[in-house]
């Protein structure tokens, strides 16, 4: 349960710049892999199986950069922690 919890959590914090960016290509990629795919005209094997390997390619990177946030050191030394709160002056961090 807390495993959902935390991906959760992980989604709704905020997100650097360029993964938005990287966000927005895969829903790019997906999006014109899926028109690709239901065209109605016939298309070459090759075109429709490239078209579904670009839809998995633009799913995962959309859903990599959504729950990618900005980490800064841990006190304790155990590694980048996600921030908890929203800090506006920080590089990298876009709040909306």
């Amino acid at each position: 349960m807390k495993v959902i919890q935390s991906v959760v959590e992980r989604a709704k914090s905020p997100t650097p710049k360029f993964f938005k960016v990287l966000r927005t290509v895969g829903l790019v990629l997906a999006g014109i892999s899926g028109s690709l795919i239901a065209a109605p005209v016939t298309l070459p094997a090759t075109v429709v199986a490239v078209a579904g390997y670009l839809a998995v390619a633009g799913g995962v990177i959309s859903a990599v950069s959504q729950v990618t946030v900005f980490a800064e050191p841990a006190p304790d030394g155990r590694g980048p922690q996600p921030k908890t709160g929203q800090n506006k002056d920080d590089p990298g961090v876009e709040t909306e």
